[in-house]
């Protein structure tokens, strides 16, 4: 058995474990605020830099009590970290609605840019909800890795690992039930893209109510991107 086999069956305390990388949440809320600077002046409900330097605001000292690894978790920890999210995700969300609004009202004839911003929303829907998935999931990073399995919360979402235990050895040998395996944003971006792509849940199923409400609602921001506004956009340069 190789090593890196011999090391996913070996399952250790979940209490031991290194938390999960702060810098890839990190590097994800950042794209999402500069994706929001560069949207069109009228697509946003404040003055440009408002909501990014409130975002960067509670960024902070986010990175100031785990600044490499999700270990640490306080009740002021969960209520930025959620914010922050919630922050990200409903700016997004109004700048699509505007989007489309100017997009049927205003008579909008600049279809490059138009086009460009419903790209820069629709990225944006990506990276805000996966971050949403991860913050929410399980009671979030910190306790996927450090509270032990047996007293975690529900799970909101179900991964193929999460039910490969029972499938032939080289892949039971990396499910959750053999190796202890917990998702990490990536997953939960995958999860997000997947949806946005789709509209609809692929490989990872949502269990919970606040699971499936945000999945249908990015769905439905996915769609009305894709199909309506990408669309007339199109339709304009031609």
């Amino acid at each position: 058995m190789s090593g890196s086999r011999a090391a996913a069956r070996i399952r250790h305390p979940r209490h031991e474990r290194r938390g999960e990388a702060r810098l890839p949440a990190v590097v994800a809320v950042l794209a999402a605020l500069l994706l929001y600077l560069a949207l069109p002046q009228k697509l946003l409900i404040a003055p440009r830099y408002v909501l990014p330097a409130l975002e960067v605001l509670l960024l902070l000292p986010l990175i100031a009590i785990n600044p490499r690894r999700l270990t640490r978790q306080t009740k002021v920890f969960r209520f930025l970290s959620v914010a922050l999210v919630m922050l990200i995700v409903g700016s997004n969300l109004t700048a699509l609605g505007i989007l489309v609004h100017e997009l049927l009202y205003a008579g909008v004839d600049d279809g490059r840019s138009l086009l460009v911003a419903a790209l820069q929303v629709w990225l944006t829907n990506v990276i805000a909800f996966g971050l949403a998935y991860w913050e929410l999931d399980r009671g979030g990073p910190v306790s996927r890795t450090q509270t032990p399995r047996e007293e975690l919360q529900l799970a909101d979402f179900r991964f193929s690992q999460d039910e490969n235990d029972d499938a032939v050895q080289e892949v039971a040998d990396g499910a959750s039930k053999a190796s202890d395996w917990v998702p990490t944003l990536i997953d939960y971006l995958y999860v997000s893209l997947t949806n946005s792509t789709a509209f609809s849940p692929t490989d990872t199923m949502p269990l919970s109510a606040r699971a499936k409400v945000l999945m249908a609602v990015q769905s439905v921001a996915a769609l009305l991107t894709s199909l309506l506004v990408i669309a007339r956009a199109v339709s304009i340069l031609r």
